[in-house]
Parts: structure tokens; C-alpha cells; sequence
């Protein structure tokens, strides 16, 4: 099922949640109260990114060769719908990496999106709740710097540099002078290792 749900392209998709978990390496260097996190070498040929509220709900999404797919969980919103049965007869079987996961809880789900990497648009699994969370729990994925800063300093209740939130999420190679401007306090060489594990541009420490 096509669905109109206004996720990025999955070259575009890949940036945004790299640049996601940059920003919030360096505004919270403590990974328990992290939301966002990506993994650059997840498997062979594999990219893993994640979001975890802490109180229930995430998604996981996972970029390789086949593409990109995406499932996530609101706990709130959870109902006895057939979409956990469903991801795994809908979802394409060139994401089989996906489909079996032990790690993205595939039997708990209220969404999930997939798009192979020739596809000019992204395809909806059916069968999840009418209010699946997918809305907001994917907002950041395209709300552009603005959104973001709103929301770090709502969560993270300290002042966010908008320019300096600009600067990541249009990738611009990660600098002394980013890190500090984002979290004056950073660890400046804790924050170069977090980017070489998420994969975001860097040059040397």
C-alpha cells in the first residue's frame, strides 16, 4: 500500500538521521537520555538507526542494499491489530535483515514503511491502528533544523544554537567549533568518536 506519509528519499532519510544522532551525541553525551542514535557498521553492508523515548515507544529503521525499511511502536496506542503478522507478508523479502531482527521487537508495532531503492516512493504495511504514532514520532525526520531546535530545547531544557543545528543537518563536516557552539561543555574528542561511529563527516580530532 502507497502511502502519503512524508518521509524523505532514502539518500536524504539516511543524512537526517545520521545528522539526528550527531546532534544529540553532543547536546547528551549520556546515552541513557538519548533519543536518537545511529550505527554506521550495524552489519555487513548495513546501517542502523534508532529512536527510544524512554517511556515505550521507538523505531527502528535499517538501510542496506535492498533500501530502507522502518517499523515503530507506540506503546499507547498498541491494539491486537494484524500488523505484526502483516510486516512479515508485506514487507519485500529483500529485507529479510530487517523482517528478522531479534533487536526491533517485529511482534511489537503500530507502523511500518519500507522502500526499496529503485521505488520512487515509500509503501505502507497494512493493518496497524488509525492512529499509529507515526506522525509524530517521525516528525523529525523532516521538519528541518527549526523543528528540531524547538524540540531539543523543549527535552533537553538548554538553549540550542539554531545555525549550528542548520549546519549539521545539511551535513557540513563536523568541527571544534560546531561541537562548542551546540554544547559548550562537549568533550571534544568524545564527540569526534561518536561521529565516527554514526558515520557523520568529520575531519581529525
Amino acid at each position: 500500500m502507497k502511502d502519503s506519509l512524508n518521509l524523505p528519499s532514502i539518500p536524504e532519510l539516511r543524512r537526517v538521521a545520521q545528522s539526528l544522532a550527531m546532534l544529540d551525541a553532543i547536546l547528551s553525551p549520556e546515552w541513557d537520555y538519548r533519543y536518537y542514535s545511529f550505527n554506521s557498521a550495524w552489519g555487513p553492508g548495513e546501517e542502523m538507526a534508532s529512536m527510544r523515548n524512554g517511556s515505550g515507544d521507538d523505531w527502528f529503521l535499517l538501510l542496506d542494499h535492498a533500501g530502507a525499511a522502518i517499523k515503530g511502536f507506540a506503546h499507547e496506542l498498541a491494539d491486537t491489530s494484524l500488523l505484526s503478522r502483516n510486516i512479515q507478508t508485506q514487507v519485500s523479502a529483500d529485507f529479510s535483515s530487517f523482517l528478522n531482527e531479534p533487536a526491533f521487537s517485529m511482534q511489537h508495532a503500530t507502523f511500518c514503511y519500507w522502500r526499496k531503492t529503485g521505488d520512487n516512493s515509500w509503501s505502507k504495511v497494512d493493518g496497524g491502528p488509525d492512529d499509529d504514532g507515526a506522525d509524530e514520532m517521525l516528525a523529525l525526520l523532516g521538519s528541518g533544523p527549526s523543528g528540531y531546535k524547538e524540540w531539543a530545547e523543549d527535552y533537553y531544557e538548554v538553549p540550542v544554537a539554531l545555525g549550528a543545528v542548520t549546519a549539521l543537518l545539511a551535513h557540513q563536516p563536523l568541527s571544534d567549533s560546531l561541537i562548542l557552539a551546540l554544547n559548550p561543555d562537549a568533550d571534544i574528542d568524545f564527540a569526534y568518536g561518536q561521529a565516527q561511529e554514526i558515520g557523520y563527516p568529520h575531519g581529525a580530532p
